[in-house]
């Protein structure tokens, strides 16, 4: 594209939604569900409080295919028709402010059955049942591998199960559909269930999901096929991806560009830019990491697969977003906690991009007053921001 293409602040139409701006909000966990997966207030507001930050698109956080997909008790599920109606709640929020509803699904395999991060984010034991009344419960994966040393070690998953997982995935994004979502993100990274079949340090089958790329990936595109199935034609398809896995011998983002290939032929829209995860988690480990640092898997994929992508990681400053979208390096920036620490950065973004005029995109009970305070500002030749 360019730098004369497209910029953060632009409407993108993808299948038959548009969003009013490239700004997405990453699927953030919570940890505050009820023990039955119920969403409740906390996340109604939540929600509701990014949808007035101005994001073009909001996904929930992953949500359980199963009771035994969470990570944790306080996970979200999506795993029978009970859910429909608070899910609903969820996604009317969101449009109600004027942004797209996403959600996102997930099966956490050898990665479910830990402890929520402040309680430490290990395996659970009988102390957390005694403490908090929460089992552990027992894992699958691709492999009979445990995910970090010293963790239980999972279920190598029996193909029965595996078609009992497909099942779960398209029951869930049919009732998606039911509550009024109208985008669709699968998680297949971050050493979850998919991501497992696609990294050869994962998995060590021998059967037709073990060995070969081909065989390795074929979880993932089935996973692919059983959602769109019951995804509506006309809403967009988000993919999640460890897009390598930065472990020698693991998955390559020469894998990650065969497989968006692939995804490309099975509906899927938009490949959503991660790495990492397999093992350790990278969203709570304290390393050096640069803006932007996975800009460049968005980058080659959109370029040699011929998807949308949507970057991600530590994109916090409004001019870099923008300019990762004129660049043509991806169709969409996701934010996350910098979403939590201000979320009314995609209004700010907007702010700062487009000048004061852009606060009439604000709510009128924010807007009005701060393009007011704007006047003020510029009079007196004090800062229009603060901290952006």
């Amino acid at each position: 594209m360019g730098e004369s293409g497209p910029g953060l602040l632009t409407p993108i139409t993808i299948r038959g939604v548009t969003c009013r701006n490239r700004i997405v909000i990453s699927p953030m966990q919570q940890y505050n569900a009820t023990r039955d997966g119920m969403p409740n207030d906390w996340h109604h507001v939540h929600l509701s409080k990014l949808a007035i930050g101005g994001a073009g698109l909001i996904f929930t956080e992953a949500m359980g295919i199963s009771p035994d997909a969470r990570l944790t008790w306080a996970d979200i599920g999506i795993w029978d028709d009970g859910f429909v109606s608070p899910l609903a709640r969820l996604a009317e929020a969101m449009m109600r402010h004027g942004a797209v509803a996403g959600v996102q699904i997930n099966h956490a395999g050898r990665k479910a059955s830990v402890q929520r991060p402040w309680h430490g984010f290990d395996p659970l034991t009988e102390a957390d049942a005694r403490a908090r009344g929460e089992s552990p419960w027992p894992t699958v994966s691709a492999s009979a591998l445990p995910a970090n040393p010293g963790w239980p070690t999972p279920r190598a998953i029996a193909h029965d199960e595996i078609r009992r997982t497909l099942d779960d995935f398209a029951a869930a994004a049919r009732r998606a559909n039911r509550a009024g979502f109208q985008a669709m993100n699968v998680h297949g990274a971050h050493g979850y269930l998919i991501h497992s079949f696609l990294s050869p340090l994962s998995n060590t089958r021998d059967d037709a999901y073990g060995g070969s790329l081909a065989n390795r990936m074929r979880y993932a595109l089935e996973v692919a096929d059983a959602v769109r199935s019951e995804w509506p034609a006309d809403k967009p398809f988000f993919y999640r991806l460890s897009c390598v896995d930065d472990v020698d011998g693991g998955w390559t983002l020469d894998d990650t560009v065969a497989l968006s290939r692939e995804f490309a032929k099975r509906g899927v829209d938009v490949v959503d830019c991660s790495s990492g995860g397999l093992g350790r988690r990278t969203t709570t480990a304290i390393v050096t990491r640069e803006p932007g640092y996975q800009v460049p898997y968005a980058e080659r994929v959109r370029r040699e697969a011929g998807l949308p992508t949507m970057a991600v990681g530590l994109i916090r400053e409004p001019r870099h977003a923008d300019s990762i979208v004129a660049g043509g390096r991806a169709d969409f920036v996701a934010i996350g906690r910098e979403a939590l620490f201000n979320p009314n950065w995609p209004a700010q973004a907007a702010v700062v991009l487009g000048g004061p005029s852009r606060y009439d995109d604000w709510p009128p009970a924010y807007g009005w007053w701060l393009k007011t305070r704007s006047r003020t500002l510029e009079v007196s030749k004090l800062p229009q921001t603060i901290g952006i």
